[in-house]
């Protein structure tokens, strides 16, 4: 089986998953995201919250949500995926993913976010060093909800 061909049944079986995984959460869904090795399958609903109550066919993908500034001048928020439960660490009594100071780059994982058993990473989208974790181990967080405040790492000029 080609690479591609590998790609489109991975693909079809993530599909398949957030379909199931929709069908069977009690709430509104707003986004998910599941991924298999390198391949990701994000979803996101947009309008009013009884639309996403309902479980879709065919769902629109959309790009990710862009790291935004927070209210502090300087900052930058890396923020919640779902809503679920924010995990520093992999696993209890392991070293978290970072502390403060420790400098990040994008794509890094910062944190996790358990949200109905699946374990969502939680990336650095830009460059900084943390500066602040804004949550606290094991607390529930809403989507978009920022987790850690980085400073944007400054311009080299060679």
């Amino acid at each position: 089986m080609s690479a591609a061909g590998h790609s489109d049944e991975v693909l079809d079986g993530l599909r398949r998953q957030a379909r199931k995984l929709v069908a069977e959460l009690a709430g509104p869904v707003r986004r998910v995201r599941l991924r298999s090795g390198e391949t990701v399958l994000e979803v996101e609903w947009h309008g009013p919250a009884e639309a996403a109550a309902a479980p879709r066919t065919d769902p629109e993908p959309v790009a990710a949500p862009v790291v935004e500034p927070t209210t502090v001048p300087d900052r930058l928020a890396v923020r919640a995926p779902v809503v679920g439960t924010f995990y520093r660490s992999p696993e209890p009594g392991a070293a978290p993913f970072v502390t403060v100071g420790d400098l990040v780059r994008p794509g890094q994982v910062v944190g996790i976010v358990e949200a109905m058993k699946l374990m969502n990473e939680v990336t650095a989208d830009q460059p900084g060093r943390v500066v602040e974790i804004l949550v606290e181990d094991g607390k529930p967080v809403e989507y978009d909800q920022p987790l850690l405040a980085l400073e944007p790492l400054a311009e080299r000029s060679d």
